[in-house]
């Protein structure tokens, strides 16, 4: 009897609900709520913008990092910050570094574009970062886990619900699995 391999995992970022999904075979495993941008969308250097489109995570930086632990480009400070930490903004816990693959996108490893930790989880669910996506960190414990690098993400300026299905359409057909009508 054959085998079947489980399809890999993709992500789903919506800017407008400020939602990521982890998705399998289409389907939504996990939902986690984020913070993109202050400065909208765009990957143009030095805006300070959430770049659209896929890319896919190029490296995965913390594993085994305490909760809350600091990076200052992406090395661990030994500093460890509880959540809402007063007058801070670091990078914490985990950093899924994102390379673009689009030219809309094509900047996002230069530019240092993340799904990372940060210990301003009361911003979560609102447009707060400077350009990455940002989660709680025991989200995004749970999101480097169920991740390897070459994860494909999308990050749409679109509903999660629409994205997902879009995303899935647009996986299928990569993959050759719908033929042209």
């Amino acid at each position: 009897m054959a085998v079947r391999a489980a399809a890999a995992p993709s992500i789903v970022v919506s800017v407008p609900d400020q939602r990521l999904a982890l998705v399998e075979n289409g389907v939504p495993v996990a939902q986690f709520p984020v913070s993109t941008s202050k400065y909208g969308v765009g990957d143009r250097t030095g805006s300070y913008a959430t770049p659209l489109g896929t890319m896919e995570v190029a490296a995965k930086i913390g594993e085994n990092a305490p909760l809350g632990s600091v990076f200052k480009s992406r090395v661990p400070t030994g500093e460890i910050l509880s959540p809402n930490a007063p007058g801070r903004d670091p990078i914490v816990t985990r950093i899924l570094w994102l390379r673009g693959l689009e030219a809309c996108n094509a900047q996002a490893y230069e530019r240092g574009i993340y799904i990372h930790g940060t210990p301003v989880e009361n911003l979560i669910g609102r447009p707060a970062s400077y350009g990455c996506i940002r989660m709680r960190s025991r989200d995004v414990i749970r999101l480097f886990e169920a991740t390897p690098v070459g994860t494909k993400i999308d990050v749409v300026n679109a509903p999660l619900r629409r994205a997902i299905v879009d995303a899935f359409i647009g996986q299928r057909v990569r993959n050759g699995r719908i033929a042209a009508n």
